[in-house]
């Protein structure tokens, strides 16, 4: 409604006190744990607490709802890293970029900002202006990391206001993506990775092109020419129905069901296209 239709906010934001009590966001919310994490079978409780937290997040859910500020009372209380992440509470993160991007957003979105991982995420910036979860042994970034840190930067700015340090990081970081045209090799051109010309969701720390440009539609950056290839790639793979693919999934780390099937066609991937393509229309 708010990204598609133009609907007004009023009406935005009825809808979207249903979704802590209805649907999914519901279903997350409904099993949290008892000490505030998710849990799943043989998975790290910290791998399924971040990504069905992620999830819930990208429903939009309404945080000042009781029912989610409960469970994010919940979960600072009870959860912890592991020791060797850091045994630190949930929002103030743990060791590595790819991870601390997601937990600042988290932490950003549901009123929890930690200034500390923020400064943390800035100081860790390489030389090219991206970030990588190997370094300092490799002095050049990855794209899944960049754009993890990217979306945590984001959101934090966004609920602390304006922050020029953390708005300086933010672009060098997006020039990294640009530079390389979201997806090539800046050496030869080539395509750096296949996986980035498919669109997973929840993509977890991967990345692709579909979720680069949404970050950077989120953003309200001025679309310029060096997205171009990346637009046309999500043209291409758009369906004759007007629908997008769900291309593969993460939901390995959900504690809960996906409900969605690779090959199957995407509401996720679908809301994501277009809203991309509005946001270059100038929408």
């Amino acid at each position: 409604m708010r990204d598609l239709t133009d609907a007004s906010p009023a009406a935005g934001a009825k809808e979207r006190a249903r979704v802590a009590r209805e649907g999914i966001g519901a279903d997350i919310l409904a099993c949290q744990g008892s000490d505030g994490s998710w849990h799943r079978a043989d998975e790290p409780t910290w791998l399924p607490t971040l990504y069905t937290m992620l999830l819930l997040r990208s429903t939009g859910v309404d945080c000042d709802e009781p029912v989610v500020e409960s469970a994010m009372t919940r979960l600072q209380a009870g959860f912890r890293w592991h020791e060797e992440l850091g045994n630190k509470p949930f929002f103030d993160g743990e060791i590595e970029p790819c991870i601390n991007g997601g937990t600042l957003a988290l932490g950003a979105y549901f009123g929890r900002p930690c200034e500390d991982l923020a400064r943390l995420l800035v100081g860790e910036q390489l030389d090219d202006g991206g970030w990588n979860c190997e370094a300092p042994k490799s002095t050049r970034a990855s794209f899944h990391s960049t754009i993890c840190v990217l979306e945590g930067l984001l959101e934090y700015e966004r609920a602390v206001g304006p922050a020029p340090e953390i708005t300086a990081a933010r672009r060098r970081g997006e020039e990294y993506l640009l530079e390389r045209t979201l997806f090539r090799r800046r050496s030869t051109g080539e395509v750096a990775n296949p996986a980035f010309l498919q669109f997973a969701f929840p993509p977890r720390y991967r990345y692709d092109v579909l979720r680069a440009l949404d970050y950077f539609r989120d953003a309200g950056v001025q679309p310029d020419a060096r997205i171009g290839d990346a637009l046309q790639i999500i043209m291409d793979k758009r369906q004759a129905d007007g629908r997008w693919l769900l291309d593969g999934t993460c939901n390995e780390a959900l504690a809960l069901p996906f409900g969605e099937s690779v090959g199957e066609p995407s509401r996720w991937n679908t809301l994501r296209a277009l809203r991309v393509f509005r946001w270059c229309e100038g929408r």
